[in-house]
Order: structure tokens, then sequence, then C-alpha cells
């Protein structure tokens, strides 16, 4: 409250009497504590600054406040004895204020608007008088004013009149008029809810805003708190944080506030911010609320959250599903992205047929038909997924009953919401069916446990979205195993079957496709080998490998070994057998073939890289007599030999070029092989791979071969184990050779004069040297034979002729001359004399030919050996059967 001067006594105005009168009752007297408080917070006396000081019957200034002090900057010692007329007002003014000093003196009030200036130099020559040191505020002299005056008259204790002014500054009045005006505007005319919270966090005004929201009129609101519009929780919670602010000052900034209007059970978000509130005087006096309703905005939020979520969600289905071509491993990836980002229990079913390799069961399209679960994943740790029946098993086989939602989302090709069981652990649980190309392959449920968000429409979309990427690598992965598997079975059916058998050789084979050992599907590969029988006990020894993967080499890998085996009859040399298969890879890139390649061989061209097919391949002929090898290589890995008591070692054969390139010729090299010695044909695949160089699988592999003493079959194993073949990348073709010459007793081997009694002389030695072999049920025919195919060398060759007879598995005899005109089969007529010799070697051979040689042909046939189990061809039937 402002200072009145103590010496001030009551009016003798009778109205004011009356009115001490009445203040002075029991009834209206406040109480004591009341009475002698402090003034309260945000008093008006704060912002006025109203001044006070009183005037003696000499009508002097005779007692001077604080508040005046700061008003008119004048301290009270100056003051005292000064004549206010004279020191505030202007000259042509002073004789109006005498008058009405005079009127105040004879105890009359007054009130009205003064203009006054601040003294410019001490006044008064009247009154005590002081020699303080204060110095008067100089910045201030000789300004004015306007001054709002309130003079009531006062009685001294002596008896004399005096007067008690109140003067409060016009101009801070308007101010104040001027911001509470403002104040009102921005309070009443906000479109955010504001309110004034005191100190008893009560609230002591609202504005229209808030109380359109809540009800009533703002009046309707004062005195009310946080907790008659908030839950308790929340209620609490703001509470706290109003009591920091009102006792640390700091300000709140977008503060979250969670709640409910009247008449809605809509949940509402505001955003307030909440600030300390001072008086004047600086103390504090409450708190400004500032809402603003952001329900829409965290709706809006919440849309572009969800929709981040599952775009985050579906790049990352797009990274990490599909990522193998296996079915259950796609599965599995599928609930790895859902678990826990989108739901907190997952399975995957897929039907029973597509994991056995058959078609989807369109027969069974009622949704019954077999599933099994392949994939489950938990949030929850040890909980069984029972949301749609009783626990199933990952790997079990079931079906869903017909009139259950799961069989009805197969059926229908559409999600299904299942409710959750009472007292379960799932709330709701969505069936979504695996639909890739039209065709539903599966089903995969999505749950989430109680006190969960419940599904919307979104997640559905979601859902849908996810379980159809998932089902289209699932049928991507289930074409490719059938691809996969189909390849294989057409590469293992071009691959001989068991262990091949040759003559003068042990052979052992090992064919390990890509990713076999590491259960991974995986393309196959082009690798191959054969081996193949060559008239004379010779053996034609075939590694190869077709660059590529998949059908199309598997297929390509085919033709080539067919191409080899019917090259390989034709008794052709190797070079000559390489350079037809050049030829043959040209042209299974080529539209018309191998003599279109031929020709577009010629000109410059864009070859179109996907139809190029390009193999390595090395082709070996052993000739068991002599146990020579020669070998021809198209860009192959190089062969090894194991000799007796020696170390492995590559054989130095000209690389060529691989098969598909072209134009260049094919070398030959010829190895005369030693007794017992262990021969080792192989693809790349057994020493290359990521982590292991050409170089340095080559070694490895030669340092593998150390005891060629070994059976085959051990030698086999112990190389796959050694060289560590099981990391898959590539297939792995190995072929092994042991020498086993035919003996010197097994060959008869005859040079004849080129004279009619030759014909005589060979029968004899033929007839000698079976019998020494004790096959004389073979006497008759070898000797009709050997004299058709001598008789024909005197007739058609040329030079010498050389006889010689082979026994191994069966008996093979050779007639060699210097002739390069090979014999021709041809049907006799009745009338003919001649004619009819070969056929006759046709019907009582097992086998007959003939093959160009360095220096003329050899015609040969093949005779079985008699076993009791065979019965051998009657030579007089067959010369019955010719006419």
């Amino acid at each position: 409250m402002s200072e009145i001067p103590a010496k001030a006594t009551e009016s003798e105005d009778p109205s004011d009497g009356a009115r001490n009168t009445a203040g002075g009752s029991a009834e209206r007297t406040p109480p004591a504590d009341t009475m002698w408080q402090s003034s309260p917070p945000g008093s008006i006396y704060d912002y006025i600054k109203a001044a006070s000081f009183s005037i003696g019957p000499d009508g002097l200034v005779d007692q001077w406040s604080l508040r005046a002090e700061q008003l008119f900057g004048i301290p009270a010692e100056r003051a005292l004895g000064m004549d206010p007329i004279e020191a505030f007002i202007d000259p042509d003014l002073r004789e109006r204020g005498q008058r009405k000093m005079a009127e105040i003196l004879d105890g009359r009030e007054w009130t009205g608007i003064v203009p006054f200036r601040f003294p410019d130099r001490p006044y008064g020559t009247r009154g005590p008088r002081t020699g303080g040191t204060h110095r008067p505020d100089r910045t201030r002299q000789g300004l004015r004013g306007l001054a709002e005056v309130y003079v009531m008259p006062t009685r001294t204790a002596e008896g004399d009149r005096g007067a008690v002014c109140i003067v409060v500054d016009v101009h801070t009045l308007r101010s104040i008029e001027t911001d509470l005006a403002a104040s009102q505007a921005i309070f009443g005319q906000s479109p955010f809810g504001f309110l004034l919270i005191d100190t008893d966090l009560r609230i002591r005004r609202a504005n229209k805003r808030f109380a359109s929201l809540f009800g009533g009129t703002p009046d309707d609101h004062r005195g009310k708190g946080v907790h008659d519009y908030l839950p308790r929780a929340e209620g609490e919670r703001v509470t706290a944080i109003l009591r920091r602010v009102l006792r640390t000052g700091e300000s709140i900034t977008d503060m979250s506030v969670t709640g409910f209007v009247p008449g809605s059970d809509e949940r509402r978000h505001w955003s307030v911010n909440l600030y300390r509130v001072h008086s004047g005087s600086g103390k504090p006096i409450g708190i400004a609320w500032l809402a603003t309703d952001v329900t829409a905005r965290r709706a809006a939020a919440r849309e572009a959250a969800a929709a981040r979520r599952n775009l985050a969600l579906l790049n990352e289905a797009g990274a990490r599903i599909g990522n193998s071509l296996d079915l259950e491993t796609t599965a599995r990836e599928l609930l790895d992205v859902v678990v826990p980002g989108f739901c907190d229990l997952a399975t995957v079913d897929l039907y029973q047929g597509l994991l056995t390799g058959d078609e989807t069961p369109h027969g069974l399209a009622d949704g019954s038909a077999e599933l099994r679960r392949v994939a489950y994943a938990s949030a929850v740790a040890g909980a069984p997924f029972a949301a749609t029946g009783e626990p199933v098993e990952v790997g079990s086989v079931h079906h869903y009953p017909f009139h259950s939602r799961c069989a009805h989302a197969l059926r229908t090709a559409r999600p299904q919401l299942v409710p959750g069981e009472e007292g379960g652990l799932v709330q709701h649980t969505l069936a979504v069916p695996m639909v890739a190309h039209d065709t539903v392959v599966g089903l995969a449920q999505f749950a989430r446990t109680k006190g969960s968000e419940p599904f919307g429409q979104r997640d559905r979309d979601l859902a849908v979205e996810l379980a159809a990427r998932a089902a289209v690598c699932i049928d991507n992965a289930r074409l490719y195993r059938r691809e996969h598997e189909r390849a294989l079975i057409l590469q293992r059916s071009l691959l001989p079957p068991g262990d091949p058998e040759a003559s003068g050789l042990d052979i052992a084979c090992r064919y390990r496709p890509g990713n076999a050992a590491t259960g991974r599907p995986s393309e196959v590969g082009g690798d191959w080998f054969d081996v193949i029988g060559l008239p004379g006990h010779r053996t034609a020894l075939v590694v190869g490998d077709v660059m590529g993967r998949g059908l199309r080499a598997a297929v390509a890998m085919g033709e080539l070994r067919t191409a080899v085996r019917t090259l390989a009859q034709l008794d052709l040399e190797p070079a000559e057998v390489l350079s037809h298969l050049d030829e043959i890879a040209r042209g299974l890139g080529a539209p018309g073939g191998v003599q279109q390649a031929t020709r577009a061989a010629r000109r410059p061209r864009e070859a179109d890289l996907s139809e190029v097919y390009l193999a390595t391949c090395i082709y070996a002929v052993y000739d068991s007599v002599n146990r020579r090898c020669t070998f021809a290589n198209a860009g192959h890995l190089p062969p090894v030999l194991v000799a007796p008591g020696a170390r492995a070692r590559t054989l130095d054969v000209p690389p060529g070029m691989p098969l598909g390139v072209g134009g260049e010729p094919f070398e030959e090299v010829t190895v005369e092989l030693p007794e017992g010695s262990l021969l080792a044909l192989y693809t790349d695949g057994l020493v290359e791979s990521r982590d292991h160089p050409l170089d340095d699988g080559l070694q490895a592999f030669v340092g593998a071969l150390t005891d060629s003493d070994r059976p085959l079959e051990d030698v086999c194993d112990h190389v796959l184990n050694t060289l560590g073949s099981h990391h898959g990348e590539d297939d792995i073709a190995l072929l092994m050779a042991r020498v086993q010459g035919l003996p010197a007793a097994s060959v008869g081997d005859w040079i004849l004069p080129r004279e009619p009694r030759s014909v005589g002389r060979a029968r004899e030695l033929a007839r000698g040297k079976l019998l020494s072999w004790d096959l004389e049920p073979l006497v008759d025919t070898t000797e009709l034979l050997v004299s058709e195919l001598v008789t024909n060398a005197l007739r058609y060759g040329e030079g010498e002729i050389r006889l010689r007879l082979l026994l191994d598995r069966t008996l093979v005899c050779e007639v060699w001359d210097a002739g390069l005109v090979q014999p021709r089969r041809r049907r006799a007529r009745d009338t003919d004399e001649g004619g009819r010799g070969l056929q006759l070697v046709g019907l009582l051979s097992a086998a007959w030919g003939s093959r160009r040689t360095p220096h003329g042909k050899t015609v040969w046939f093949e005779l079985p050996l008699p076993d009791g189990d065979t019965p051998l061809a009657d030579p007089a039937e067959a010369l019955l059967n010719l006419f």
C-alpha cells in the first residue's frame, strides 16, 4: 500500500465522519491479520506508483513520503518546508494554485489534473533545512509532467488545518490503461486456450477459447484445478510440472497433455506452453498456460510415422527376403522382418505339395489341403502360437477345417482377422494368404498380444504386401528348385552310370554338383566326364566343363558329350575330335547351326554373349597294348600323372583355346604311361574357389596324390577330403585311372606278305593262338572272319598285311594294310558272286568296323568270350542267312 503520513488525521467533513463510523462497526471490520498483511501479489499500487505528502497550516510541505521522493526525484530533507505551488507549478498557473490552496486549508477536498514541472533549483525559505549530501536528479530538471491529485483536508494536534495530497502520474495511468486494453485483447481474442493459474494452482482467469472447448463461460472455470479437466495420472503429472515452473521460473515449451473434452470419448492432445508470471515488483503471481489443440497434428504425425514404419518394413523386406532360393529359408526371412517390428508372433504354412516338388494342388482349392509349418517366430519367450487352434510344431503337416477363417482365407485369397481366444495371450491374428502369380502357395499368420495396438486397415494392407513379396520369392524358389532338379537329373543322366569299365584301366570317378555339400540349392553346372571304349582295346577318357550354369549349361554339356561319343566312334585322332567339337560348340550359339556359325566366323559380327557357348575339354586316347596315351587339350587344366614310386606331376599338354572360340588348331601329345601309374583328370571346381587361388589348388591336388598304391576309391575320397571341396561353389568332376596294360601273352601280332597263301597262313596263326588261350569255341568263327578280312586286304588294300589278336574282356581281331580306301558294307543281290564278306562279318561278330591309321587303315571285329550264358553265333546258320 502507498504510504500515508502518520501526521494526517480525520477530516472534518461530515460525510467523511459518517464513513468512519460505518467502517468502525464490528460487522465490517476485517480480521487483524488481514488488516495488517502486506499488499497481495499484483496490487495496482505496484504499477501506478502513487505518492503522498502533507501540507501544514502555513501551506508548506511538512511530510514527504518515499514514493514522493521516487516520483519527483527530491529527497525529504530538501522537500520539507518547500512551497509546492512555487516548486512544481508554472508561474502562469501559480495564482490559481494559491487560490486552491487556500480553499483546501479552509477544509475543502479537491481532485483534479494538475500540470507540473520538476524543480531545477532549491526552493523554500521556511521550515527546517538540512545540509545533507543527497544530490538532485539533474536528468529530470526542467521536465514537465501531468499528475492527478487528490487533496484531503486534515487537522493537526493543535487544531490547525492542513491537508494530505495523493499524487499519481497521469502518464503512468494512461500506460496502464493501454496495457490493460492490449492484454484484454490478447487474452480474449487468442485462438488458443489461455489460462492464468495462481500460486495455489487454481484458475484465476480463462479465455473464451478455453471455455468453448470445456463448456460454460470463462467465469465458470475460476477456482478449478487441472484435476477437473484431466485424468488422474495425467493431472498429477501436469500438477508436478506446474509446481516446478512456479518454483524455478523455468519455462516449458510444447508440453504434451492428453485428455478428453466434455461430451466426447475421443482422446485429445494439446501442446502447452507454460511460463511464470510476475507482478510489477517482480514477485511471482502465477503461471500463464497457453494450449494448442494438436489432435489432428498428432493423428497426421501418427499416420506419417506409420507410413514411414511401413515403408521401412517394405524396404527391409526387399533387402532381406529372397536372398536364398530355399523355400524354408525364405519363409524364415519373412518372419525375421515382421517380428517384433510388425507383430508379436508369426507363422508360415506352405502347401505340402509345394515342398515335395509337385505343383500347387488345384483340386483342393477349398483350403483344406495339407500344409506344412515351415517357420515360426515369437517376441514373447516361450509362447506357443495357438491363435487359430491347437499349437502346431514347425515341420508338422496339418490342415485347417473347412469352416475356419484360415481355410476361408486360403479359398478366397483374402486376409481374415481372427479374434483371440478368451483368456489367451493373443488379441487378434491376421491370416494372410500368400499369393504369387494368382496362385496361393501358403498362409502367413501375424498375431498381436493383448495390450498391443489392434490391426488396422493400413496394417492389413502392409501384411498383404509383405506376404505377397514373400510368396513371389517362395514361388521363384519353387521354380528354381524344379529347374535345378530337372537340370540335375538331365546332367546325371548324361554322365556314365556307376563306375565305367575300360580295357587295361582301373577306373574310379566322382561327380559332385555345386552346393551339394552345403545343402543349399544352386544352379547345376556343365561339368562332365566320360569313358568311351574304342576298337582295339583302346579307351577314350574325356573331362569337360561348359562355362555357365543352369539348364542351358546342362543341355549344352549333353550335346557336347553326345558329339564326343559320336566322334569317338569314328576313331578320329584326339586333335580332330576337338576341332569338330569346336565347330559344334560354335554352332550351339548360332541360329543356323554349325554351317551358319562357320560362315558368320568369316565376317565381323557382334555376337550376343548370352548365346555364346564356351567349354573346356581334355580328350585322351589310351592304348592298352603299348600303354601309350595321346592327349589333346582345349583350354582345360592339365592332367596329373603319378608313376609308381615317384611324386605326382602335371603333364605338359598344350592348353589350346576353349571350345567355341574357333580359329586355332589343337596339338597332340603322346605319353607312355608306366605300368601301375595313376592318371587323374578333373575340372576347376576341385582346385579353385574364392578362398583358394588356382595355383594353390593345383599344388594341393598334386600333394594329395602321394600314395598311388591305395585303392582308387580311397584315393578319390582322400583327394576330396584333403582339398576341402565342401565349399560347393562349383561342380566337381574327378576321373582317375590306374594303368594296367595288356600282358604280352594276351597279344598276337604277325606280319603277312601280300600273296594269296597269306589267307591260309592267317587262319593257322589265329587257330594256334586261340587254342593257346583255351578259346576253342571261337576257333571256327575266328578262322572264317580272319580269312574274310585278309582276303579283302589282298583284293582292295595295299602294302603288307598285319594281323593282330587281342585278348581282354573280349576277343579283338585286327587286319592292317597300307590302303586308304575304307571298306563299305553293301547288300549283295542274289545273282552276285561277291559282296557278302562284310555281311558275314557283321552277322558273326559282336561289332566290327574300320579306322584310319597314320600309314593306312585297320579293319577289325570283336567277339564275346564264351561264358556259358551267351550263346555263340553259328557260322553255318549265318551263311544260310546270307541267302
